[in-house]
C-alpha cells in the first residue's frame, strides 16, 4: 500500500484535532450565536438557498488569504455539505443532523418545495435582485461589504490554468479531466467522476468550483488526504450526530435529481419500449435510457463534416488510429489513479475532495438556460431611484448600466446577471414600462461569460416562450434546454427525395429478392405512423420455422453527404412528446416511401432465420428485399389474438377489415399465434442464457380533446410487445455479428458496462438485511434473483416495483461506440443486460440515425459478399467447373480466412468505398454525438411526463376529495389542488423522508425539522420516527434568527368533524397511523375522482417502508420552476 502508515498516521492527527475544534465550538456556541458582527461576515461566509429552499452555507476563501485553497469539510472548520445527494452519489443517510452553527448566517428562510406557494429556484444568493452600475457594483449589492473588503486586491475566483498547464498536469496525473455535476438540492455540492476512481471527487464552495457549471468538463486537481471530508452516512459518531445505520434508507433513494420522475427510470437494456403519440400501450421503439445524470454523455461533437472520411486501403489495417499520451505520461495517470484508490481503499470513510482549476470543454448548458427575470425588484428598485432622483433634482441614471437578475429553473445553475441594455426590444420596452406580468414569463438565455473578478456570471437573453404556467411555454423550454429544434425541414431537403406518387425501380425490383407474395405485417401502436418493420413466419419441415424479419431500407434514400444526410445525423432521433412527434426525418420519408405501410411496395432489409421448436437458429440469411405488407396490426388486435382462442372469423366481431393481397385473415392469426410461441421460447432460452429485465409499471396518460391531460394511470408490457420485442433482439444482435466481423475497426456498435459495483452491493446488503437474497454476480444470476423476490413480494407489489427502480440505479448507460476505437479491448464491447458479446442498432432506421450508419455497413458486407463469391465461382468454373455457394460473410459461420484473403480484402475495401462506410475517427465522433441527442431526447420524454402530471394536479376535477360534496369545503382555505395518495416512506432520519408514490411512479421528499407546532423524535436504536403535535412550540428558535416553518408546509391537517360530517365518508377516528388503504390507479375507471382514504392521527409513528397517506399539489408555473409538492395528510382537533 503506497504511504498507508503515513497516511494513518495524519488522519488520525487530524480526527484527534477535530474532537478537539468540536469542544471548542460547542463551549462557545452560545457566545457565537449573540455576537456581532456574524460569524458569516468573519468566516467569509454568505447564505446560499439550495435548490429546495433550504438554507446551506456557501463558504467562500477568505479575500485576505495569500492563495486559493480547497475547502475542507466542515469538520475542519469550512463547509457543511448538504446531507441530500444526487445520482453520482453513494448512498445517502438522510439521519445526519445539521449542526446549529451551520444555520446561522440564514437570516430569512425560503419556502420548501413541500410549499404550494414556494418558488423552487436555485437560489444562489439571498440578496438583491437589481442594481444600478457596474458588475462590481453588483456584487457588494449582493454580498455585504464586510466581506467585499480586501475586494481590489482578491478576486472571488483563482485565473484558469492555461491548456498547455492543463495538458502538461494531465499528462503528469497532477489533475484529472472530468465530467462536472452539480447537486440539484445544493448547489455549491459538486461531484467530479475520475475514469479508474470509484468515489466520486466532492467540489465543495463557490471559490473551488472555479465558474464551473453543469455538465462542464473541467480539469481537477484532487486535495491531500487531510483535507477529505467524511463520507457521507459514515459510522463514525460526532456529538452532533449519532450513528448512521445502512438500513436507513434504500440505497440510493435519497440520491433523486430534483424534477426527475425516479419511478420511471430504467436500465437501457434496448428492449425497453417508449410511448407512441397518444398510445397508453408502449410502443415498439428499442429505446430507453437510465435517467441519471452522471451517466450523460462528456461532449457534443461537430455535427456534420464538409465531407464524409470514407474508409480506403485495406478495411483490416488501423485507420488513423489515435495515440494518447506518452507512455511515461500514461504510467503517471496510472500511478496517480492508483494512488487516489489506494487511499480511497485505505480510508474508506473519507471523501476525495478536490478542486477545478480549468475548464477543458464548456456545457452545452451554458448556452441553453431557462429562467425567470426578477422583474418585480427591478421595478421597485426604479421606483425608488426615480423618487430619490426627484427629491434630489437629479438626474436618472441611464439604463444602459442597469443590471436585472435571471433565476434558472435549473437549480444545478448559478443565479446571472443580465445587462437591461442588452435585452430583446420587446422585453426591454415591457420592463421599462413596469409590466409586472413579464416576471411570469419563461425566458430563454445563454451564459455569456464568467470572469475570475465577478462572483456571478454575465447572461443574455435571447426570447420569452410565453406564461409559465402555461403548457406550450414549458414544452417549447423543454426543447430548448435540451438543444432539440421543432423547426420544419428546409425546402433543400426535399430535392433527395423522390416525388409523389412513387413506385419502386424496375433495376430495384430485378437486383432485389421478391417477397410480396409472403404474408407480411406489421404490429405497431394504433397511432403509430412510422412504420420500421414488419414480421412473417412460415412452417418448414422437422418442426421448423422460417421467421422473416423485414426493415425499412431508409439508406436507399438518405444517401451519405446529401443535405437530407446532414439532417438526419444532427437531429439524430425522432423525439417523442406524448401529443406531438418531432421526426428525424421528413414525413414524405418516414411516413409514406419509406414507412412499410399496408398494400404498397416498399424495399426493405430482411433476415430469414431458420428457427427449431427448441429456439435454436439452425440457418439464415440476409438481403435487400421487395416487400409488401398485408395489414397493420395494432399491438391491441395481436394480443387479442394471443389471449383469446378464436377464428379468424370472430376476430373483428364479423366486420374484420380487408387485407391486402391474396391472404385470408386465418394466414394471419397462424402467424401471430406461432410468433408468438417462438418468442416466448427465444425469451426463455435468452434469460437462461443470462440476461436481465428490470422491466416495471410506468405512467401513462389521456387526453382530452384539446390535448390536455385529463387522467393516468399505469401500463406494463404485454405479449405482443414481448413478441416483436424479442424479433427485434435477435435482429440487431445478428446486425452487429456481422458488420463487426467483416469491418472489425469500423463497425458502430452498442454497448453496456457492467453495473457500479458498490451501489450494487449496497443494494445487495439492504435486500439481505430486509430477509431478501439476492445475488449479483453475473447479470443472469441477478435476474433469477430478482424473479424469487417477486414471488415472495406478490402480496406487496408495490415494494417490488420499488426494489426494480432501485436496482436499476446501480446500472450504467447504454452508448452507442466505434469498435475501433476499443479494438484493444474487446470484452468491453458486450451488454450486460441483455448478455450479449455484440450489439447494436438495425430495426429502426427512420426514427434512429445510427440505424442507418448499419444499414449502409451491412449493404457493403452484402455487396463484399457477393463480389468475393462471384470471383471465387468464376475462378472455380476455369478451374474445376465447380460453383461456390456458401455465404462466406452473412452466414451462421464467419469465413475469417476468405475475409484476410487477399480477394477478401478488396472486395471488402471496394464495397465499403462504395457504400461510404465511415474512418474510425469520423464514426467515433458520430457515437459520440448521437450519445448526446438520444439521451437529450430521453429528458426530453421524462420532462414531458412530469410537465403532463404537474397539468394533471393543476386541474380542479382531478383534485382527490373524500366527498365531493362536503369535503370540497375543507379545502376552501387552499388556494391549491390536492392529490391524496398512499406513499412508502423509503428513506428515513432526523430531519426529512423520502417517500415513493407508486400512482405517479416519483419520489419526493418530506422535511419535518424546524417546523413551527411540530415535534420530531428520532429514535436511533429502532430507526424509528415520531412526529407530535405540539401547538404552543415557539415559531423562533432560541439563539437562532432563523424561523421555525409553518406547519402547513409538512401536513394537510384536516378536522374528525369534517371528516364525520357526511355519511360514507371514512373517517379517521383509527388509531392505526400507517395502514390505509387506496385504490390502484389515479381515478376509477368511470372517471370519478372519488376515492377513500383516512388520514393518519397524531402522534404519527413512521418507520422504514411504512404507508402514510400523502397531499400531493403542483408546484411552480408562473411563479417558479413546475414541481409536485408532497405533505403528511393529517387529522387532528387542533387543525
Amino acid at each position: 500500500m503506497r504511504g498507508g502508515s503515513v497516511e494513518q498516521v495524519v488522519v488520525e492527527k487530524i480526527e484527534d484535532g477535530d474532537k478537539e475544534k468540536k469542544k471548542k465550538r460547542r463551549s462557545g456556541r452560545r457566545s457565537k450565536q449573540n455576537a456581532s458582527p456574524s460569524l458569516n461576515e468573519t468566516r467569509g461566509e454568505a447564505a446560499e438557498y439550495s435548490g429546495n429552499g433550504r438554507p446551506t452555507n456557501h463558504v467562500f476563501t477568505s479575500l485576505r488569504q495569500p492563495k486559493l485553497v480547497a475547502c475542507p469539510s466542515d469538520d475542519h472548520g469550512c463547509t457543511n455539505v448538504s446531507n441530500v445527494g444526487f445520482n453520482s452519489l453513494p448512498t445517502m443517510h438522510i439521519n445526519e443532523q445539521i449542526n446549529s452553527e451551520d444555520m446561522l448566517s440564514t437570516q430569512n428562510q425560503n419556502p420548501r418545495q413541500s410549499d404550494p406557494g414556494g418558488k423552487m429556484f436555485s437560489q444562489s444568493c439571498t440578496e438583491s435582485t437589481t442594481y444600478v452600475g457596474s458588475p462590481e457594483l453588483f456584487m457588494k449589492k449582493v454580498f455585504p461589504s464586510n466581506q467585499m473588503e480586501g475586494y481590489a486586491e482578491k478576486k472571488p475566483f483563482a485565473p484558469h490554468w492555461s491548456l498547455e498547464t492543463v495538458n502538461d498536469a494531465i499528462e503528469k496525473g497532477a489533475v484529472f479531466k472530468a465530467l462536472f455535476r452539480v447537486n440539484a438540492h445544493n448547489r455549491v455540492e459538486a461531484y467530479c467522476k475520475i475514469d479508474g476512481v470509484p468515489t466520486d471527487i466532492l467540489v465543495s464552495g463557490g471559490p473551488v468550483q472555479n465558474r464551473a457549471v453543469e455538465g462542464d468538463i473541467v480539469a481537477v486537481k484532487v486535495d491531500p488526504l487531510p483535507l477529505w471530508t467524511k463520507m457521507k452516512g459514515s459510522t463514525v459518531s460526532s456529538n452532533n450526530s449519532a450513528p448512521v445505520e445502512d438500513s436507513n434508507l434504500l440505497p440510493g433513494c435519497n440520491e433523486v435529481v430534483n424534477n426527475s420522475c425516479k419511478g420511471k427510470s430504467k436500465v437501457d437494456v434496448d428492449y425497453e419500449y417508449a410511448n407512441e403519440g397518444t398510445s397508453l400501450l408502449p410502443g415498439k421503439e428499442l429505446q430507453s435510457e437510465r435517467d441519471t445524470s452522471l451517466d450523460e454523455p462528456v461532449r457534443s461533437v461537430s455535427l456534420v463534416p464538409s465531407s464524409y472520411e470514407h474508409m480506403d486501403g485495406c478495411h483490416l489495417s488501423a485507420i488513423g488510429a489515435s495515440h494518447v499520451g506518452s507512455c511515461s505520461g500514461m504510467n503517471n495517470v496510472t500511478n496517480a489513479i492508483g494512488t487516489i484508490c489506494d487511499m480511497i481503499s485505505s480510508f474508506p470513510l473519507k471523501r476525495p475532495t478536490g478542486r477545478v482549476v480549468a475548464l477543458i470543454e464548456k456545457s452545452p448548458r451554458r448556452k441553453a438556460v431557462v429562467g425567470f427575470l426578477n422583474v418585480k425588484q427591478w421595478i421597485s428598485h426604479r421606483e425608488i431611484c426615480r423618487r430619490d432622483a426627484k427629491k434630489n433634482r437629479s438626474t436618472l441614471a441611464s439604463t444602459d448600466h442597469e443590471y436585472i437578475q435571471l433565476t434558472p429553473t435549473d437549480p444545478r445553475l448559478p443565479k446571472m446577471m443580465v445587462l437591461v441594455r442588452s435585452l430583446p426590444d420587446c422585453i426591454k420596452k415591457r420592463l421599462e414600462n413596469g409590466d409586472a406580468t413579464l416576471e411570469m414569463e419563461l425566458v430563454a438565455a445563454k451564459i455569456d461569460n464568467w470572469t475570475e473578478e465577478s462572483s456571478l456570471p454575465r447572461a443574455s437573453v435571447s426570447h420569452t416562450f410565453g406564461r409559465g404556467g402555461e403548457l406550450e411555454p414549458q414544452l417549447g423550454a423543454i426543447l430548448f434546454e435540451n438543444s432539440i429544434s421543432s423547426s420544419d425541414f428546409f425546402p433543400e431537403l426535399f430535392a433527395c427525395l423522390p416525388h409523389l406518387p412513387w413506385e419502386v425501380p424496375l433495376e430495384e425490383l430485378q437486383s432485389r429478392r421478391d417477397l410480396r407474395n409472403l404474408c407480411i405485417f406489421t404490429i405497431d401502436p394504433s397511432t403509430g405512423t412510422d412504420l420500421d418493420d414488419a414480421l412473417s413466419v412460415e412452417r418448414l419441415s422437422n418442426g421448423v420455422f422460417r421467421v422473416g424479419i423485414h426493415v425499412a431500407d431508409v439508406s436507399y434514400f438518405v444517401l451519405p453527404d446529401t443535405e437530407l444526410d446532414k439532417e438526419a445525423q444532427i437531429r439524430s432521433t425522432s423525439v417523442y412528446m406524448l401529443q406531438k412527434k418531432l421526426p428525424m426525418l421528413p414525413p414524405l420519408l418516414s411516413e409514406n416511401i419509406g414507412s412499410l405501410n399496408a398494400g404498397v411496395d416498399r424495399l426493405a432489409f430482411s433476415m430469414f432465420f431458420d428457427i427449431n421448436l427448441a429456439g435454436d437458429v439452425v440457418d439464415r440469411w440476409i438481403g435487400r428485399t421487395v416487400i409488401r405488407s398485408c395489414y397493420k396490426l395494432s399491438y391491441e388486435h395481436a394480443q387479442e389474438i394471443i389471449d383469446v382462442s378464436i377464428d379468424a372469423g370472430s376476430l373483428f366481431s364479423g366486420n374484420s377489415p380487408k387485407l391486402h393481397g391474396h391472404f385470408e385473415w386465418v394466414d394471419v392469426v397462424n402467424s401471430v399465434k406461432d410468433l408468438h410461441e417462438l418468442s416466448k421460447t427465444l425469451r426463455d432460452r435468452r434469460f437462461s442464457d443470462g440476461a436481465l429485465s428490470l422491466e416495471s409499471f410506468k405512467i401513462g396518460f389521456l387526453f382530452d380533446e384539446d390535448g390536455n391531460p385529463s387522467d393516468s394511470i399505469l401500463s406494463e408490457q404485454k405479449a405482443s410487445n414481448l413478441l416483436v420485442e424479442e424479433f427485434m433482439l435477435l435482429a440487431n444482435r445478428t446486425a452487429a455479428e456481422v458488420v463487426s466481423r467483416a469491418f472489425p475497426e469500423n463497425a458502430l456498435l452498442r454497448r453496456h458496462p457492467e453495473p457500479n459495483m458498490r451501489k450494487l452491493r449496497e443494494f445487495e446488503a439492504f435486500c439481505y438485511k430486509h430477509g431478501l437474497e439476492l445475488d449479483t454476480s453475473s447479470s443472469g444470476q441477478f435476474h433469477l434473483s430478482l424473479q424469487r423476490i417477486r414471488e415472495k413480494l406478490k402480496d406487496d407489489s408495490t415494494l417490488f416495483d420499488i426494489l426494480m427502480n432501485y436496482a436499476s440505479r446501480p446500472m450504467q448507460l447504454a452508448t452507442y461506440f466505434c469498435t475501433g476505437d476499443l479494438k484493444d479491448n474487446e470484452n468491453d464491447w458486450g451488454h450486460y443486460a441483455l448478455a450479449v458479446p455484440l450489439y447494436t442498432h438495425f430495426t429502426s432506421p427512420l426514427r434512429r440515425y445510427p440505424d442507418i450508419v448499419v444499414h449502409r455497413t451491412l449493404a457493403a458486407v452484402i455487396e463484399a459478399e457477393e463480389l468475393y463469391l462471384k470471383h471465387k465461382t468464376t475462378l472455380n468454373k476455369s478451374h474445376r467447373g465447380q460453383e461456390v455457394r456458401r455465404k462466406c460473410f452473412t452466414g451462421m459461420n464467419f469465413a475469417k480466412d476468405s475475409a484476410e484473403s487477399r480477394e477478401g480484402i478488396e472486395a471488402l475495401s471496394a464495397a465499403a468505398l462504395k457504400h461510404r462506410v465511415p474512418s474510425t475517427e469520423l464514426l467515433a465522433e458520430v457515437a459520440a454525438h448521437c450519445n448526446d441527442r438520444k439521451l437529450a431526447s430521453r429528458r426530453v420524454k421524462d420532462a414531458c411526463d412530469k410537465l403532463y402530471m404537474w397539468a394533471l394536479l393543476k386541474k380542479k376535477e382531478m383534485c382527490f376529495c373524500l366527498n365531493p360534496f362536503s369535503y370540497s369545503q375543507i379545502f376552501d382555505t387552499f388556494d391549491f389542488e390536492v392529490l391524496l395518495s398512499e406513499a412508502r416512506v423509503l428513506g428515513l432520519g432526523p430531519r426529512f423522508m423520502s417517500i415513493y408514490v407508486q400512482k405517479l411512479a416519483i419520489e419526493r421528499r418530506i422535511y419535518y425539522d424546524d417546523v413551527e407546532g411540530l415535534m420530531a423524535e428520532w429514535l436511533e436504536a429502532t430507526s424509528t420516527l415520531v412526529l407530535h403535535l405540539c401547538p404552543n412550540r415557539r415559531s423562533i428558535r432560541r439563539g437562532s434568527p432563523v424561523k421555525c416553518r409553518p406547519i402547513e408546509d409538512v401536513s394537510l391537517i384536516v378536522s374528525p368533524c369534517d371528516l364525520q360530517a357526511e355519511p360514507g365518508v371514512v373517517g379517521s377516528s383509527s388509531s392505526e397511523p400507517v395502514d390505509t388503504s387506496v385504490a390502484d390507479s389515479v381515478t376509477s375507471e368511470s372517471g370519478s375522482s372519488e376515492i377513500k382514504l383516512d388520514p393518519s392521527v397524531f402522534p404519527l409513528t413512521v418507520r422504514l417502508l411504512s404507508t402514510i397517506p400523502v397531499a400531493l399539489h403542483a408546484i411552480g408555473g408562473d411563479d417558479g420552476p413546475i414541481d409536485i409538492g408532497a405533505r403528511l395528510y393529517m387529522s387532528s382537533y387542533f387543525s
